[in-house]
C-alpha cells in the first residue's frame, strides 16, 4: 500500500487542475478542499525530504562497504604478496636484506654493567697450604669426554683437592669411544704454568709418588676407587664420605668424575678457585696459541682492510642430530637411515619408535633442537648481518654434507674453516691429537668479534662464560630457539614481523653477566663467585 500511495501521489503531482496558476517563477500548486487531497498534499510535501535522507544513507552505507572491502582486499594482497622469511631456490635460500645496525659488532649494553673479573691468583699465608708431609692424601682422576668436558673435570678436581686438603696428581685425559684420542695432559696444556699458578691454592704433582709401587692398582683396583659420588655432590659429601678413605688408603682414584661437584652447595671461595683454574691456570701450549692467533689474524684480514669476523659453533653432526631425537627436513632414505642409527645407538630411548614423532614436535616447540644451517642463515640475516660477513665455522662433519650447508653458504659465501685458512702442512702437527684441533677452534671462537652458538654443550657454554668473564664487550649470541621454531613454522609471518621479533628478543641475549639462580652453571655464567663490581 505504501508503494501504491507513493505512486499515486507521484501521479497526482503531474496532473493539472483548473485552479492552478503557473508562472515562470512559481511551481504549480493544486488547491483542493477534500481530506484526501490534503493527505496527498502532505505526502507530496514530505516526499522530497525522505527521499533525500534515504539516498544519503544508501550512499553512506555503500561507501562504507566499499571502503571496508578495499581495506580487506589490500591487507589480503599484502599478506599473500609480502616477502616471507625466505624463498627456496633449489638448495639455496633467498632472504630480504636487512639494514646493518651499528651494534652488529659490539655488545650494545656493555656500558650499563659494572662487573670485572676477580678470580686471579691470590697469595695465601704459608700456613694455609699444607706441606707434602701434612697432606691428607693423594687423589687421582680420569678426565673423560671431549676437550671441554675434560677441562671442567680438571677444574673440579682442583676444587675437590682443596676441599679435602689433599694433593692432586696430574689428571689423565681418558680416551673415549667418540673422540678415540690418545692425548695426554702435557700434549695440550702448559703443565708448568698450571702447577705454578695454583701453587698457593693446591699442591699438584706430575705423577704418582714413587713410594706407591703398584701404579696399575689405581686404574683397576676397587679398593683404590671411590665410585659412589653422586652428581653435583656438595662439598660436605667429600668431607664426610671421601676424605676418611683417602686418609686410610693415602691414594684414591675418583671415578666416574663427570659433574661430580655442585655449584651453589659449595663455599664461594671454592667456586672462585674453579674460575681461577679455568680462566687463568689452564692455558694451552704456546704453539697452539700461536697457531690460533694466526688464524684470527687471517680472518681479520681477508678483505682489503681490517674487518671484524664472526665465529659460528655449528652443532649439526650426525651424533648430535641422532641424540637430539628431533625431526629435520630430509629425504625418505635419510630419515630411514637416521631411525636405524638411533635404534642402534640409543635402543632404550628409541623403543619401538612410535612415540618419536610427538617427542620431536614437543622438543622443537620447546626450543631443544639443534638449529639447521639454513635456520642459522635466516636468523643472522634477520639480525642484520650482511652477505659480506666473514664467518669462521667451528664444527665437526655436518650431517647431510654440502647439501645441508648450501643455504648457509649461499647467504654468507665468506664462510671458512681452519682447514681453509691454514695450509695442510701447518695443521699436520696438530692432527696428531684431535683435542689440539678442538683447541684451535676454541681459541678462535674466544677471540672473535661475535660468537654464535646454535645448540647447548660444554664448548659453547665455556666460550660464552669466558667472554663474559674477560669483559663481555664482545657479543655472544645465544639464540632463542623456541621463538625461531614458532616463527619459522608460521607460513603467514612476513619478513618485517620476523625481523622485529628476532631483533627485539635477542637484544639481551648477547653475553652480558646475568644474575645467578639455584643450581646455576658457573661455566656459562661466572658472575657471582668470580666477578665483582668495579
Amino acid at each position: 500500500m505504501a508503494e501504491l500511495r507513493h505512486s499515486l501521489s507521484f501521479g497526482n503531482r503531474t496532473t493539472s487542475s483548473p485552479h492552478e496558476s503557473t508562472t515562470p517563477l512559481t511551481t504549480p500548486v493544486t488547491i483542493s478542499n477534500d481530506r484526501h487531497s490534503k493527505d496527498r498534499l502532505f505526502e507530496d510535501s514530505r516526499f522530497p525530504l525522505s527521499h533525500f535522507f534515504n539516498s544519503y544513507l544508501s550512499r553512506f552505507l555503500l561507501l562504507s562497504i566499499l571502503l571496508a572491502a578495499l581495506l580487506s582486499f589490500s591487507s589480503l594482497v599484502a599478506r599473500f604478496s609480502a616477502p616471507y622469511l625466505c624463498i627456496k631456490d633449489g638448495v639455496a635460500l633467498r632472504c630480504p636484506r636487512v639494514k646493518e645496525t651499528p651494534s652488529l659488532w659490539e655488545n650494545p649494553y656493555t656500558a650499563t654493567t659494572s662487573w670485572k673479573p676477580c678470580a686471579e691468583r691470590r697469595v695465601y699465608a704459608a700456613a694455609d697450604l699444607p706441606s707434602e708431609n701434612k697432606t691428607n692424601g693423594y687423589i687421582f682422576i680420569h678426565a673423560e669426554g671431549g676437550l671441554n668436558q675434560q677441562r671442567i673435570a680438571i677444574c673440579n678436581a682442583v676444587a675437590v683437592a682443596k676441599i679435602m686438603n689433599a694433593t692432586l696428581i696430574l689428571p689423565v685425559l681418558k680416551q673415549d669411544q667418540i673422540w678415540k684420542d690418545q692425548t695426554k695432559f702435557e700434549d695440550i696444556f702448559d703443565v708448568d704454568h698450571f702447577i705454578d699458578y695454583l701453587k698457593d691454592d693446591v699442591q699438584i704433582v706430575r705423577d704418582i709418588p714413587e713410594w706407591f709401587t703398584d701404579k696399575s692398582e689405581l686404574f683397576t683396583s676397587i679398593r683404590r676407587t671411590v665410585k659412589n659420588i653422586p652428581k653435583y655432590a656438595p662439598a660436605q659429601f667429600y668431607i664426610d664420605n671421601v676424605l676418611p678413605r683417602i686418609k686410610e688408603k693415602k691414594i684414591m682414584s675418583l671415578k666416574p668424575f663427570v659433574d661430580r661437584l655442585g655449584y651453589d652447595n659449595v663455599p664461594p671461595e671454592i667456586n672462585k678457585l674453579r674460575c681461577r683454574v679455568n680462566y687463568h691456570a689452564l692455558q694451552f701450549l704456546p704453539e697452539i696459541q700461536m697457531m690460533a692467533d694466526q688464524l684470527v689474524s687471517r680472518m681479520r684480514n681477508r678483505t682489503a682492510s681490517s674487518n671484524p669476523f664472526m665465529a659460528l659453533h655449528l652443532r649439526f653432526e650426525k651424533g648430535m642430530v641422532g641424540l637430539s631425537f628431533c625431526d629435520f627436513v630430509a629425504t625418505r632414505l635419510e630419515k630411514v637411515l637416521m631411525a636405524m642409527y638411533r635404534k642402534k645407538e640409543w635402543p632404550r630411548r628409541y623403543k619401538d619408535g612410535s612415540h618419536l614423532w610427538s617427542l620431536a614436535l614437543q622438543k622443537r616447540k620447546e626450543g631443544r633442537c639443534p638449529l639447521e644451517p639454513g635456520e642459522v642463515a635466516v636468523m643472522l640475516r634477520a639480525m642484520g648481518y650482511p652477505k659480506e660477513t666473514q664467518i669462521y665455522v667451528a664444527s665437526g662433519q655436518v650431517h647431510g654434507g654440502q647439501n645441508r650447508m648450501a643455504p648457509l653458504r649461499n647467504m654468507f659465501p665468506n664462510l671458512v674453516t681452519k682447514e681453509e685458512l691454514a695450509a695442510k702442512e701447518e695443521l699436520d702437527e696438530f692432527r696428531k691429537h684431535v683435542t689440539s684441533l678442538a683447541a684451535l677452534d676454541f681459541l678462535v671462537c674466544l677471540k672473535s668479534d661475535v660468537f654464535v652458538m646454535t645448540h647447548g654443550g660444554n664448548f659453547a657454554k665455556l666460550i660464552i662464560g669466558a667472554r663474559r668473564y674477560m669483559g663481555h664487550s664482545q657479543k655472544s649470541i645465544k639464540p632463542d630457539k623456541g621463538l625461531l621454531s614458532k616463527s619459522l613454522g608460521d607460513p603467514y609471518m612476513g619478513w618485517v614481523t620476523f625481523v622485529d621479533d628476532v631483533v627485539v628478543t635477542h637484544q639481551t641475549r648477547t653475553g652480558l653477566p646475568e644474575e645467578t639462580f639455584p643450581n646455576y652453571d658457573i661455566w656459562e655464567n661466572p658472575l657471582t663467585p668470580c666477578m665483582c663490581r668495579t
